[in-house]
């Protein structure tokens, strides 16, 4: 049985939070240079070819996945997203009132940043920055919300406002898969494109699998 620890360890839990904040301070840096520096698609390098950055925006959950084409798709997804941070929150304080490692701070940290950085693209980037609904980024085929877009036309684009913004992706990597892998060859070893919030998030559930059973021991 875990056995709960009277005294609440106050200087981890300080560390912690002085972690959370430092990653979500780079990961919104780094999102409004992008914003506000790049233009749409525009791609610089920042290691070589193999790693560059990306201006795009994505409307739905980490690594550019969508969710739905619906007004009640994305707000079900920003409503998970915060339901889930406290979920982690709470089950955070729990386990370390029982007595936890400092690796368990740690993958706490990075997936609770990680899911709060994005979580605040989705409630504020449509009132912090100019929304131009005709935006490739902005277009959704299926909302059932037009805009006139000049010569192109009345277009279907995303909801707007608190909870629908994009999420915010700019780093990519540029490595192929040998031509001889069946199937596979010549095609991108991964793909997507992604920000600071979602590797933290990875590194973070990367962690907890590596850990496990010290992270949710038995009995």
């Amino acid at each position: 049985m875990l056995k709960t620890d009277k005294h609440f360890p106050l200087k981890p839990v300080l560390f912690s939070l002085a972690g959370l904040l430092l990653i979500l301070l780079f990961d919104q840096a780094l999102k409004y240079w992008v914003k506000t520096d790049f233009s749409p698609g525009e791609i610089r390098p920042l290691f070589g070819d193999w790693l560059v950055l990306e201006y795009i925006e994505n409307q739905g959950m980490a690594f550019g996945t969508t969710f739905g084409s619906s007004k009640y798709s994305k707000l079900a997804l920003s409503v998970f997203r915060i339901l889930a941070i406290s979920g982690m929150i709470w089950y955070y304080f729990k386990r370390v009132r029982q007595g936890v490692q400092w690796d368990f701070h740690l993958a706490a940290v990075f997936v609770v940043a990680g899911a709060l950085g994005n979580l605040i693209d989705s409630m504020f980037y449509d009132f912090l920055f100019p929304y131009d609904p005709c935006m490739p980024f902005n277009i959704l085929e299926g909302s059932g919300k037009l805009a006139d877009c000049g010569i192109f036309g009345e277009l279907e684009t995303k909801h707007y406002g608190f909870l629908y913004g994009n999420v915010v992706d700019m780093f990519k990597f540029h490595g192929y898969w040998p031509d001889w892998v069946p199937g596979i060859g010549g095609s991108d070893v991964f793909p997507a494109i992604w920000n600071l919030a979602d590797g933290s998030i990875t590194l973070g559930v990367i962690l907890i699998f590596i850990r496990q059973k010290t992270f949710f021991p038995k009995g």
